[in-house]
């Protein structure tokens, strides 16, 4: 029998929008370059592979090209899976093992609240190489373990950027945040996320993104609840709610294709070592 795989659109309430993830339940672990193979195949932002553990789920996130410590909407994709398909019940918990500790998700009005760590920005001076491929009006600029985080004027700069990507992959970081105070009243900020040195030129919807800008706009704009649009082509609607060292960020999903990995393709693993090994 093959490996079921799901193809999932994160924070999104319909088909073709939002992020899409794809999610890989295993049934025993599987090599490093076996997974990465896998989600080069799959060729979307994130692919997410899932295996049982005693309190939750291993959970491990890969792009095409590298794997990552931290990724949202793959999370996401990845417990509404395990609710749809009877893996969990609906008033269970998902838990996941992850490189960035334990994250836990819940369900609450055909939202996925998801808890996640705190990733704060420090306020330092832009690097020559990012204002050079922005080649915006910047007012502020911060930076976490994992990204640069960029404010600019407004909601027009967010939307109308095309960065040079070319400069952007040279920066010694996984991503890029642009983000701006909202013109829409029903919406707090917007955002877009660049990731060009891990292999996504624009990703649509960034889940993990959102655990720095919210930690950011709550102090700008004095409070915890906020609502975020994520405004790429695709979009996605992001609620997130600060809390201390730790950020919810919920949103909605739906599955659009659920493919088997062929037998051939569960059984690569030595074949793919020993060819990698010459």
């Amino acid at each position: 029998m093959g490996i079921k795989l799901f193809q999932v659109d994160a924070f999104s309430s319909r088909p073709f929008g939002g992020n899409p993830a794809a999610v890989c339940i295993l049934e025993e672990p599987r090599t490093y370059i076996w997974m990465q193979r896998v989600a080069e195949e799959m060729n979307l932002s994130e692919t997410a592979f899932l295996i049982k553990e005693k309190d939750g789920y291993n959970l491990r996130w890969f792009t095409p090209t590298v794997e990552v410590e931290l990724c949202g909407h793959a999370t996401l994709a990845s417990a509404h899976v395990l609710w749809e398909q009877g893996f969990l019940k609906d008033d269970e918990e998902a838990h996941f093992s992850t490189l960035s500790g334990w994250l836990h998700a819940h369900r609450s009005n055909g939202w996925i609240e998801m808890d996640f760590p705190a990733e704060p920005a420090v306020e330092e001076a832009p690097p020559k190489e990012l204002t050079r491929a922005l080649d915006v009006p910047i007012t502020w600029v911060g930076q976490n373990r994992f990204d640069y985080v960029i404010e600019v004027d407004s909601e027009t700069t967010v939307r109308a950027l095309i960065p040079d990507f070319h400069k952007l992959k040279q920066l010694p970081v996984r991503g890029i945040c642009i983000t701006a105070p909202s013109a829409a009243s029903e919406f707090d900020f917007v955002s877009r996320f660049f990731a060009p040195s891990v292999g996504i030129t624009e990703d649509p919807v960034t889940g993990s993104a959102h655990a720095s800008l919210g930690p950011y706009w709550a102090k700008r704009l004095g409070k915890t609840e906020l609502i975020a649009y994520q405004a790429s082509r695709r979009g996605g609607i992001i609620r997130v709610g600060v809390e201390g060292d730790r950020v919810r960020i919920g949103g909605q999903a739906v599955t659009v294709m659920q493919a088997e990995l062929s037998e051939i393709t569960c059984l690569a693993d030595e074949r793919l070592e020993r060819t990698l090994a010459m």
